[in-house]
Order: C-alpha cells, then structure tokens, then sequence
C-alpha cells in the first residue's frame, strides 16, 4: 500500500509538472527561435556526457566527459576526435584530439579528461574530423558556480528612483474591474478577466482563475515572458491563478503594439520614460490588486511569483521591490548582469537576443554611445534588484542558454540576499529548463507553502 502511494504521487506530480511546463515552454516559443537543436543523426555521432549529471563539477575536480561515438555507415572511418575548450567569452583554455579508427555500424566510448579548472562556466566543443566527414557538438560546463561573483553596477540614487516610482504607481487609482467569463469558467473553476489603471494611467490586464472549492487559496502569480500572451492558467487545483499581461503583451497590447524589435528600445535613451519602468510597475500594480480582493477567496500571507526569461526577470524584480511575495520561482531570467551579458555575447559566432537588438539600435544611432545605454540600463538591470531579495528562491538555468548566459544568471543568483535559495542547472537545455525542474519546483512550493 505504501508503494502504490508513493507511485501515485510520483505520477500526479509529473503530471502537474508536465502541464506548467507545457505553459512555461509555450511563453519561452513565442518569445524568441530556439537555435537548432544538436542532431543525433549523421554518419558519425558524438554524445558527451558530463561525469556530473547536471554539468556542474567541483572546484577541485577532475572534468570528466563521456564521449560516446556511433558510427552509422558500412564502412571502416578514420580521422579524429578533437575538443576546445574556451572561457565563457570564448577565450581559448585547451585544444587536444585523439586517433579515431571505427569499424563500420558500431559504437565506441572514450573517455576525456581535464585538469580541474577555477569557479565558472566553459564552453566545450567536441568535433570528429574523418577525410569525408566533419561534426561538431557544442556542451557547456560550471565549475562551483556559487563562487561566482560579478560587480553590481547600481547608480547612487537607485534605491530612490525606485522609491519615487512606487510613488507614482500609488497616485494612480486602479480602477479594478473584475468580470466573470462564463465562456472560459468550467464546473470546477471560475475565469475573471482583470483590469486595472497602472504607471502614467496606463490600462493592463490579466486573467484570475479561482477553484469553486469555496476556501482561501495560495497564489501562483505569473509574470509574462518577451512579448508574449499569458491566457488562464488552469493547471493547478491547489492555487488561484493570476497571469497579468504587462503593457505590450497579450490582452494588453491596445496602448503598445511594438512586436519584439523594438519593446525593449522605447526610449531607451531616457531612465525616467524606458518601458520598463512602467512594466516593473504593472508587476507591483497586480499584487496591488491581488491584496484588494481578498474576498474572492485570496489567501494574500501565500502569493509566490514565478516567470521565465523576461518573466524571470519581472519576478525577481517583483519579489524584491515587494515583501507581499512569499515565494519567488524563476527561470531562465533575461538581461541578469548585463554588463557580463554584453561581454560574452561579443564573442558569440552569430549574434542573439538581447544584444543583437541593442547592437543594431546602436548601429544605426550614431549619437548613442554604450555609456549612454548602461547609464539607463544600470536602473533596470535584475542583478541590481537581487540583494533586496529576501524571500525563498528557486532558479532553474539551461546551460547551453546564450540569450541568459549561465554565468549571468549565477551572478544575480549569488547576489540575492534570502538565507533560502536554491539553483538547478540543465546541461543538455538552452533557453528552457526541463520535466525534472518543475516536478521539484512543484514539490519544493508544497513544501514551502506546507501544502499536502
């Protein structure tokens, strides 16, 4: 009996798993194309595998890959197999190969090892070279990513900017309405669609599911990805949803219709007008309204915010710029130390999200300078937020990620203040985390929120 129900819960909670990862993935696609996924077909395949599941190793360990090689065709290959190893800015560190002889339609493993390298990440490239073949697959490495440390470069009056912003969004008066879609409602659960008044007067909008149960409820509040859509989130029996489309995304797109080009460029140029200081505002505005409707059965002492790559961001932002969070959960998160983003995204083959944008933008405007971008974008950046973090966190990063390098989301994650933190690295993932990742976030909020 207490196998079946061990087996029951394992199967419930990689189904609800399952379903918000179908959510979060669906936000991460709308907002930018994944790069090609490594193909396992060909003549000859390479399948790395880190001696460390998650592709993060200790400082003082040895680096240890798998290297497993297929060779599919009928004929006897020979050639090599090579490895570079480069710093996360593409700073050469090792290059070393072998003799690779294969008989044809078999299979053999070697085993490459490395000295022990100091706190960060690498990017290993594993290439076979045979007379009628080349491949190359592309991994990622940490190395006691924890010990990662980066400069925060918050200007002396961030603190009041901030301050001064809040006060603003509390001038305006939110104007909530709240209707029922019976459309959208189902025997179990009931849709509102949300609308409030927040920064510069500006209408947003959002979706509330609530379970007809009849009791308080925790809060899973959403925050949206890039210009994407957040819809109702029906996946969950254990929390009342709320996903709050901040201007320009989703049903919030009447006022701000930009696209992805251009959202994150209005005016850029201006700390007090750039776009994102009234969406960090429509966060703060949707926890404003959560906390005034208490009476739809919200259990305001239990609101957890969650998102992932700008979401990620807006989270993290939320949960420091407000202690009404309780939990934060995040992935991916979109522009974290951005300073170091702009480094290492330099030495990239083909250019990526966000610096591809910032880069043309500054192309084409021969009066903007960098110093210019930094001297607003330093009041926006996540890291700068992170030490006003006090509550439980949870980041999950993909390591092959190059729109929110690892070693940038590390350094913001290293910088949150809460004694409560915990990070989870996929090696084989890019902009994205996996099943595995939320089947743990799922238990890790039962957990927290002392949910049975």
């Amino acid at each position: 009996m207490k196998r079946f129900c061990c087996l029951f819960f394992l199967v419930a909670a990689m189904l609800i798993a399952g379903v918000s990862r179908a959510s979060a993935f669906q936000q991460q696609q709308q907002e930018f194309p994944e790069p090609p996924k490594t193909q396992e077909t060909g003549d000859i395949v390479l399948r790395p595998t880190p001696k460390s599941d998650n592709g993060i190793f200790k400082k003082n360990e040895e680096i240890v890959y798998r290297l497993k090689i297929t060779n599919n065709t009928n004929s006897y290959k020979q050639g090599k197999i090579s490895y570079l190893l480069t710093s996360d800015e593409g700073k050469k560190v090792r290059l070393d190969s072998v003799h690779l002889a294969i008989r044809g339609n078999s299979s053999k493993e070697i085993l490459v090892k490395m000295l022990p390298k100091p706190a960060g990440f690498y990017r290993i490239n594993f290439m076979v070279n045979t007379p009628d073949y080349d491949d190359t697959v592309r991994k990622v490495f940490g190395v006691n990513p924890q010990e990662i440390r980066s400069q925060l470069h918050k200007p002396a009056d961030f603190e009041a900017f901030w301050k001064q912003s809040r006060v603003q969004l509390e001038k305006v008066a939110p104007r909530y309405r709240v209707l029922e879609r019976e459309d959208l409602s189902t025997d179990r659960k009931k849709v509102y669609s949300v609308e409030m008044h927040s920064f510069d007067d500006l209408v947003i909008r959002g979706w509330l599911v609530i379970p007809r149960d009849g009791k308080k409820f925790p809060v899973h509040y959403r925050v949206p990805g890039y210009v994407v859509s957040l819809n109702p989130n029906m996946d969950s029996d254990d929390f009342i949803a709320f996903d709050i489309n901040v201007r320009g995304n989703g049903n919030s797109k009447d006022v701000i219709n930009i696209g992805t080009d251009n959202y994150c460029l209005v005016n850029v140029e201006n700390r007090d007008k750039y776009i994102y200081r009234g969406v960090y505002m429509d966060c703060i505005r949707g926890l404003d309204f959560l906390c005034s409707h208490e009476n739809l059965g919200i259990d305001t002492s239990k609101i957890f915010v969650e998102g992932g790559s700008q979401g990620g961001a807006l989270a993290l932002i939320t949960a420091a710029l407000d202690k009404r969070v309780k939990l934060l959960t995040m992935q991916v998160p979109l522009y974290a130390d951005i300073h170091d983003n702009m480094n290492i995204s330099a030495s990239y083959d083909k250019q990526v999200f966000p610096f591809k944008v910032f880069r043309r933008y500054n192309d084409i405007h021969p009066g903007f300078t960098w110093d210019k971008f930094f001297s607003t974008f330093d009041y926006y950046d996540p890291q700068n937020f992170a030490p006003m973090v006090k509550c439980p966190v949870l980041m999950g990063i993909g390591l092959l990620d190059q729109f929110c390098p690892p070693r940038c989301s590390m350094a913001l994650f290293n910088h949150i203040s809460s004694n409560s933190k915990e990070y989870i690295c996929v090696p084989n993932s890019t902009h994205e985390v996996n099943m595995e990742y939320f089947m743990f976030q799922n238990v890790w909020l039962r957990e927290k929120f002392r949910i049975p």
